[in-house]
């Protein structure tokens, strides 16, 4: 069964990310970019530059899980970051999506 709880940890990708990645081309922006281990567990959220486009990332038990979500209309408004490029640990408090 494929869920996200609260208690996992969640890390934006604070860089633009072409939309037309998946399963490989995500990780490897998770270890070069971001320098975090892919099957670590942890959720790995990636924006398109319209913000309009989210996947998410995450190793289970016997492999990867890719969600996708398309807004209809309206952007994702995203946290203030001072480097592009970067992660930046979201918590479950705040609702941006």
């Amino acid at each position: 069964m494929f869920g996200l709880g609260s208690s996992l940890r969640f890390y934006l990708y604070a860089g633009i990310t072409d939309m037309r990645k998946s399963f490989d081309g995500l990780c490897g922006l998770v270890q070069s970019k971001l320098d975090r281990n892919p099957i670590s567990g942890e959720v790995f959220i990636f924006i398109n530059r319209r913000r309009d486009r989210v996947k998410l990332l995450r190793w289970e038990r016997g492999g990867f899980v890719l969600y996708y979500k398309r807004l209809e209309q309206g952007t994702l408004e995203l946290p203030q970051q001072t480097n592009p490029g970067q992660c930046v640990e979201m918590t479950c408090g705040r609702n941006w999506y």
